[in-house]
């Protein structure tokens, strides 16, 4: 049911308990706005973020605030697949704005089992990105790269194809700390192409940026 779908039946179900003396349909009401309101939430949330990104003196906090409200919606209203999508979104607050990846794991954790229940796998393919984010930070290469792969398989089975770009980058990082040079410079080759064949400019910036570091250019 659309947002739109969803708030007409509520306007329904209002004038069904006012003017039809049926009180008893109100709940259902209820749920059908608080799924609008955990969606709006989430999109909302994301909007912050992404402005974050683009500039990372900006508060970002209220991200937190609308991702937890989304969560606890999706929660009461029994939607696995919402709840999951909205704690990889707490978890990479965490992660991300505040670089605090001990905080952000069990949410990574919780989110990769309810979107693998929910048969949910951009949501698995995230939740893997950032768990593999994590055990690169802590210094468990060989368990990153084991995640940012299967991140990557299920990108590809998606037809993500800036998804696995980005995902080809980090694994590309993990090949140079691995001593492989030849796969970073492979790996990097392959993100470009992808970000070209897909129109996505900033991923192919992020491709030239890990060029130079690596000093593969």
């Amino acid at each position: 049911m659309t947002v739109d779908e969803r708030i007409e039946r509520a306007q329904l179900l209002y004038e069904r308990a006012v003017f039809g003396g049926d009180a008893g349909v109100l709940p259902a009401a209820d749920e059908g706005l608080d799924a609008v309101e955990a969606d709006v939430a989430l999109a909302r949330g994301r909007l912050v973020h992404a402005r974050f990104l683009a500039d990372r003196s900006l508060d970002a906090s209220a991200e937190l605030e609308l991702f937890e409200r989304a969560a606890a919606l999706y929660r009461r209203l029994g939607d696995v697949r919402g709840e999951g999508e909205a704690l990889f979104w707490i978890g990479t607050y965490h992660q991300v704005v505040r670089e605090d990846d001990e905080t952000a794991l069990p949410s990574f954790e919780r989110s990769l089992e309810l979107a693998t229940r929910a048969e949910d796998r951009l949501t698995m393919s995230y939740a893997l990105r950032h768990l593999g984010f994590a055990a690169h930070m802590a210094g468990r290469l060989d368990e990153a790269r084991s995640l940012l792969e299967e991140s990557t398989r299920l990108r590809r089975d998606l037809g993500f194809l800036p998804g696995v770009a980005a995902n080809l980058i980090g694994l590309a990082h993990l090949a140079a700390q691995q001593e492989r040079p030849d796969d970073a410079a492979t790996l990097l080759d392959e993100a470009a192409d992808l970000a070209r064949d897909s129109d996505s400019p900033g991923v192919a910036a992020w491709v030239a940026s890990a060029r130079g570091e690596l000093g593969t250019a």
